[in-house]
């Protein structure tokens, strides 16, 4: 194949890359506007639009939202858009770390929570919820702090028990944080025991869910959740290559332990960032980096931003859904997920199996 006909080929890819890009955003979008009129009160489309046109500099001037009643005004703006904000941002966060993840440990099975991190957040947000539940920390509450914190604290527990000289061994890693996992495991349920009349608090952040969450509650984890995926895109083509094996990865120019350690923090960041305001909500990093990958294929340059938008319109469906499907009463978006990722599962268990002519 010649040059020119390389560089074709690549410009063919590259722009059917980017027109996958822009078409799963302009989905997300529309996810969201239908978003905002699902819930216990109907409110006309014509008046969600009113509202988000009132606040878009350019056409404010001109939309008379009169027509609009106070209520509904503060329905879309103070209770549905900052939840949706969040599901975006949560499924968008545990669906890049689980294509981290992924690429790192070279197993299909690895999802976002494989270091611990979850195990961490509970602990964290148990305690919180037990001992300090009414406290608020620089604006934000208690609960998604110590969330934060148990999380950040449990990888570079597991990072400095797996560390081998100035290597971390991969199999060490995934041991350290099952085992870890385990041990932090006991401690939720020794704070669940003595809960008390708190206990509908851990177990509702537990199954996980967007009930409470306001904009500061939002901002507080949008810089961690986005410089974090923003960050992991410069990593695409080592985790490619990574793909390849670690020693042809390190012939071909990559510093594969530093590789592995930048993108560790990255995606045990911005986990953590998104578990601090959703609670645990799972399947979600495991599920849709092998769903893009059927719709995509395996190339991490687009792989990432892919997966980063199809995880938003996942949970923003699913928080939908948990919205509706009992009428008055909403369900955690946690067991939504864990609906649809428990057939997954036994699917990817099924495939393995199969791949190994068992």
């Amino acid at each position: 194949m010649g040059l020119d006909a390389v560089e074709a080929s690549y410009f063919k890819r590259s722009s059917l890359w980017k027109f996958t890009v822009v078409l799963l955003a302009v989905i997300l979008f529309v996810v969201i506007i239908v978003s905002l009129n699902v819930g216990y009160a109907q409110i006309p489309f014509e008046h969600i639009l009113l509202i988000l046109g009132k606040r878009v500099p350019g056409i404010s001037s001109v939309i008379d939202s009169s027509v609009v009643p106070s209520v509904e005004e503060m329905i879309i703006m103070q209770i549905r858009l900052p939840r949706i904000f969040a599901g975006a941002l949560v499924g968008a966060a545990l669906a890049a770390a689980g294509v981290m993840y992924q690429g790192i440990f070279k197993n299909p099975m690895a999802d976002s929570y494989v270091l611990g991190v979850s195990a961490g957040a509970s602990v964290g947000a148990s305690f919180a919820i037990v001992f300090g539940a009414g406290l608020t920390l620089v604006g934000m509450g208690a609960v998604q702090v110590a969330a934060f914190t148990g999380a950040i604290l449990t990888v570079f527990l597991v990072y400095s028990i797996s560390r081998v000289g100035p290597k971390v061994p991969v199999t060490t890693l995934l041991l350290s944080g099952i085992a870890v996992s385990i041990f932090l495991s006991a401690i939720v349920t020794i704070l669940t025991v003595i809960s008390g009349n708190k206990l509908h608090g851990i177990v509702f952040w537990l199954a996980g869910g967007f009930f409470n969450v306001e904009w500061v509650d939002v901002w507080a984890v949008v810089p961690f959740i986005l410089l974090g995926i923003l960050a992991s895109y410069f990593f695409a083509r080592d985790l490619n290559l990574l793909a390849l094996g670690e020693e042809t990865a390190q012939h071909l120019g990559v510093n594969t332990e530093r590789v592995k350690q930048v993108l560790l923090v990255l995606g045990s960041l911005v986990t953590a960032a998104a578990v601090s305001i959703s609670g645990l909500i799972g399947f979600v990093g495991l599920m849709i980096p092998h769903i893009t990958r059927l719709l995509i294929g395996p190339d991490h340059r687009v792989l990432l931003p892919a997966s980063t938008i199809i995880g938003a319109i996942f949970l923003v469906i699913c928080d939908a859904v948990a919205r509706v499907l009992t009428g008055a009463m909403e369900l955690p978006v946690g067991v939504i997920t864990a609906l649809a990722g428990g057939p997954f599962f036994v699917y990817l268990l099924r495939k393995k199996k199969a791949s190994y002519g068992m």
